[in-house]
């Protein structure tokens, strides 16, 4: 049976130069970080070096560079500390940001009486900038503005700039989920007014359970786990180093090659789209996904003119087929409820069809997109 594997922004296959960092460092580089002797100082000296390689390729300071576990502790750690510590009375976010913003977001109102509010968004899922405008000039609160950069079901692409510039200009913090843009496109923290992003290695080919958190210099944050002054304080805890190389690895693969994997998985997601369009033209690409201009190159979200009897069945039938791509999110995976996403910017009969996220990367082939739109249309027949 073929295996194809269209589920990469739930998380990516790990690089072969990524797994040989990780086992040299576990083999020899085995001394705690924060020990001064020499094992230790080795450790911690190649800590220092993924912190300064990361951040001299987003033109940030190595001291705005805070190693997390991933993309969901760097979001809650940024709101919370910033309600905490800043004095953020307002949280305006939207409707379909991942969880980890909006759990987060909605934990605080009820913690610290702050008020949430969420901006409009137009028929693709587009923050509406008017109303982002009304919403900061609603009030003299101190505000943050939490919008991703790139969403995760739906491949919209935030314009970062004109809401940094906004931000700016309202005296607004602004935050961005960039979990899904960080190793797939450039950045360069100096030409964007931005206060706090995050990332998370295994979106880009990277190890599980390591990523990191921008912190603006001198942002006034406080630590939100305690214990030690590990992350220059930021964050107490033995650093896990053998992550944090697989981290800087794949960072590097991902920014080394970033032209040529874009133009290559950008050539697969047309592909992609065109051949849907020619064998299932009842499909629908929801959002702005099946946009090659307007949308993330990684992934379509697309939804399929299948009756509610057979829609039950379409994951199984495609998992037999050893085709793996997602219904949401993968956060949302084991939960029958449907997406917040799609239920945020669909309505009526939409929301009566399934919809599926295909994402790809530099592991897939145009082949294994044939063969996925090959099982899909014979399952739109039987």
């Amino acid at each position: 049976m073929q295996k194809v594997y269209l589920d990469n922004a739930a998380t990516t296959q790990v690089r072969e130069e990524v797994i040989a960092k990780m086992q040299e460092a576990l083999a020899h580089y085995y001394g705690n970080p924060s020990s001064t002797h020499s094992f230790g100082r080795s450790a911690k000296t190649a800590v220092e070096k993924a912190r300064k390689t990361i951040a001299k390729t987003l033109n940030a300071h190595p001291s705005e560079i805070i190693f997390t576990s991933g993309g969901t502790e760097a979001d809650n750690m940024i709101l919370r500390c910033a309600v905490r510590d800043l004095g953020v009375e307002t949280i305006i976010t939207s409707k379909i940001e991942h969880h980890a913003v909006l759990h987060t977001a909605e934990e605080l109102e009820n913690e610290y009486k702050i008020s949430l509010k969420f901006v409009d968004l137009d028929e693709d899922g587009n923050p509406k900038m008017e109303h982002l405008k009304e919403l900061l000039d609603a009030d003299d609160s101190k505000k943050l503005v939490s919008l991703m950069h790139v969403n995760n079901e739906i491949g919209n692409i935030l314009d970062i700039h004109a809401i940094g510039e906004l931000c700016k200009e309202k005296g607004a913090l602004f935050h961005s989920d960039t979990v899904q843009s960080v190793g797939h496109y450039p950045w360069d923290v100096q030409s964007i007014h931005i206060d706090f992003f995050t990332a998370a290695a295994h979106k880009f080919h990277g190890p599980k359970g390591i990523g990191f958190a921008f912190i603006r210099k001198n942002s006034g944050l406080k630590p939100m786990i305690f214990g030690g002054s590990q992350e220059r304080g930021f964050r107490a805890g033995t650093e896990p180093f053998h992550n944090i190389v697989g981290l800087e690895e794949a960072f590097v693969q991902a920014y080394e090659h970033l032209d040529e994997e874009i133009s290559f998985v950008k050539e697969l997601k047309r592909h992609f789209v065109e051949k849907i369009e020619q064998e299932i033209p009842e499909a629908r690409f929801n959002g702005l996904s099946g946009d090659l201009d307007k949308s993330t190159y990684t992934l379509v979200n697309v939804r399929l003119p299948f009756d509610k009897q057979k829609a039950l069945m379409l994951l199984f039938h495609l998992d037999i087929k050893g085709i793996a791509c997602s219904k949401g999110s993968a956060c949302q995976s084991g939960s029958n409820m449907g997406s917040h996403v799609l239920n945020g910017i669909l309505s009526g009969d939409e929301l009566e069809k399934p919809s599926l996220r295909f994402s790809f990367s530099m592991y897939n082939t145009k082949e294994d997109i044939d063969y996925t739109i090959g099982v899909l249309k014979e399952f739109a027949a039987s």
